[in-house]
């Protein structure tokens, strides 16, 4: 009977690796974005007989830009396995991007054996280290039975409070002990209980505020966006018919057309937005960390204002901007607290007027070219053939802000870009993730020739996977956001922003077998948008831009709110 309990148990043991795996898929892991090595082979072994997809991407860097994508569309943890070494430093950069734009991933790398760790073994990296300033968390399984704990404890962390990046780093030892813990265990960590719940006497201290303003401007960032808030949002500002400005991550929440909207705010903002920065009296920010993109000399922001700040993370609360009423909790639970809470509409007609005429007077333009083509004019047209539906993928530099400012965007969790840490490369791979996060809908992903020759080989998983993307290359032959800068601020000393010499990028959308076309007449523009959005499949659609078209609005770093350059 001895010997048949002990078959038994042994029966039910499992290795690290099928642990890990049976850890996943009780999480409810649906992909994993990743790229074997030699400390993960037992892992990828497991993976050979799991359901749960790995996609495999070219690079490892691309795996944890396409997490990040598949995070942002879905609102579900984006996961990432890569080996031990060189393989877990490539994530860094997009850890680094999830971290800083509250990006819920879960990031598994391979490590050495336990016995080689700390003793400069073969493709040894001390992960722990690397990533303390750049991780909600970070962990190192040293004993199998943890592993189950880890793996749910580092899930919970990512998904709650504000959302980011945890990484567990496994020893490749761990992989093939066995071992039969407990799986589904309830989490509860005392130094961690992130405030969800604001304070109700705060809320009411700011509808009383509310009630008195004469001049109130809603600010709205990537916290309602992470939050799911849309709808109490739109509720909110429509109630109190309150004019809102928008930070770049926030885009989307409500829509472009909105009557409220007054556009996106900050650098390259609208002009009728950062002057109701300005002049405003009562600032409400709802999930906005007032970065210095947004807040550019911060000791001249909003300088009339009583500032309310709305955060579900307290340590950004007040950090750049003195706040007058702090509110510690979720956007989309402070903001049904506030719409419970009755009190008369302010008295702001006057207000709203003058905002409205700004926006009339000195809307976002630009000049047509009969010669050139006109980046505005590109980003115009698609959204006119995409009806302001398709989920909307950039990469970092000119062509990002150009999307910001001339797509018509209608829904939350439309805009899948690098804000805080700005990482050119990330648009590809993020337009991949995307599309694994929502295979139903539109994707399109906006490129410049700069960050399309950092991550272009990942390109190779798009027919693999029958991923129909449409890849939009605004060529302008430059560093664009350098060039401009250089222009503006360097006496136009171009140094290393010109590309002289550029692959043909129509040859390498051949090489990886999708269809392509080459745009470079701005008389037969649109048609020729229409027939590329038009072909099914993946395509890379290169438009040759003016190479000395500048983002504008502009404020000059460190200049107020109001110093905005080409408005006139």
């Amino acid at each position: 009977m001895e010997e048949m309990k002990q078959e038994v148990e042994v029966e039910h043991l499992y290795s690290g690796a099928d642990l890990l795996i049976k850890c996943l898929e009780n999480q409810g892991v649906e992909l994993i974005f990743g790229y074997p090595g030699g400390s993960v082979l037992p892992l990828y072994d497991s993976l050979y007989d799991e359901p749960i997809p790995n996609i495999l991407t070219r690079h490892e860097q691309g795996a944890v830009h396409a997490a990040e994508g598949y995070a942002k569309a879905t609102g579900k943890p984006g996961v990432v396995i890569v080996t031990s070494g060189p393989g877990a430093t490539n994530v860094v950069t997009g850890i680094a991007d999830a971290m800083i734009d509250s990006v819920p991933l879960v990031v598994i790398t391979g490590q050495v054996t336990t016995p080689g760790i700390g003793k400069d073994a073969f493709q040894e990296a001390d992960m722990l280290g690397i990533t303390v300033p750049i991780t909600k968390n970070n962990y190192q399984v040293r004993d199998i039975e943890e592993l189950p704990r880890i793996v749910n404890e580092a899930f919970h962390i990512a998904t709650t409070g504000r959302k980011g990046p945890v990484l567990i780093d496994l020893p490749k030892d761990i992989t093939t002990l066995k071992a039969n813990p407990k799986i589904d265990e309830v989490i509860h960590l005392e130094s961690y209980q992130p405030t969800v719940t604001p304070s109700i006497l705060q809320i009411e201290r700011l509808m009383n505020l509310l009630m008195k303003a004469e001049k109130p401007i809603v600010l709205v960032g990537g916290g309602v966006v992470a939050a799911d808030g849309a709808e109490e949002l739109r509720q909110f500002v429509e109630k109190y018919q309150l004019p809102t400005v928008s930070t770049l991550l926030g885009l989307g929440l409500l829509p472009q057309d909105h009557p409220y909207f007054l556009g996106m705010g900050g650098m390259h903002g609208t002009y009728a937005a950062n002057m109701a920065l300005m002049e405003t009296d009562l600032l409400i920010n709802i999930g906005s960390r007032f970065d210095d993109r947004l807040a550019c000399s911060p000791e001249a922001f909003a300088p009339h204002a009583k500032v309310a700040h709305i955060d579900v993370d307290p340590v950004e609360i007040g950090k750049i901007i003195h706040t007058d009423i702090p509110i510690v909790g979720d956007a989309k639970v402070a903001l049904k607290q506030m719409l419970s809470i009755e009190i008369p509409a302010p008295d702001c007609e006057e207000w709203r007027m003058v905002c409205k005429a700004r926006q009339q007077r000195y809307p976002l333009k630009y000049e047509w070219n009969e010669k050139v083509i006109k980046p505005q004019a590109v980003i115009e047209i698609i959204g006119r053939i995409t009806e302001g539906k398709s989920y909307i993928v950039t990469d970092v530099g000119q062509h990002q802000m150009w999307v910001a400012q001339f797509y018509p965007f209608q829904f939350s969790k439309q805009l899948i870009t690098s804000g805080g840490l700005g990482t050119m490369g990330y648009g590809i791979p993020a337009g991949i993730g995307t599309k694994f996060g929502k295979p139903n809908d539109s994707v399109v992903v906006f490129v410049g020739d700069g960050g399309f020759q950092m991550t272009n080989q990942e390109l190779a998983i798009l027919n693999q996977n029958n991923l129909d993307i449409k890849f939009v290359l605004l060529n302008n032959q430059s560093l664009g956001m350098v060039r401009q800068w250089q222009e503006k601020f360097f006496n136009e000393r171009r140094s290393q922003s010109v590309f002289h010499e550029q692959p043909d990028f129509m040859k390498m959308a051949e090489a990886y077998g999708i269809g392509s076309k080459k745009i470079t007449d701005p008389t037969t523009l649109e048609k020729d948008l229409q027939e590329a959005f038009a072909t099914a499949g993946p395509m890379l659609i290169e438009v040759m831009i003016c190479n000395k078209e500048h983002v504008l609005p502009m404020i000059p770093a460190g200049m107020p709110n109001d110093q905005m350059l080409g408005v006139d």
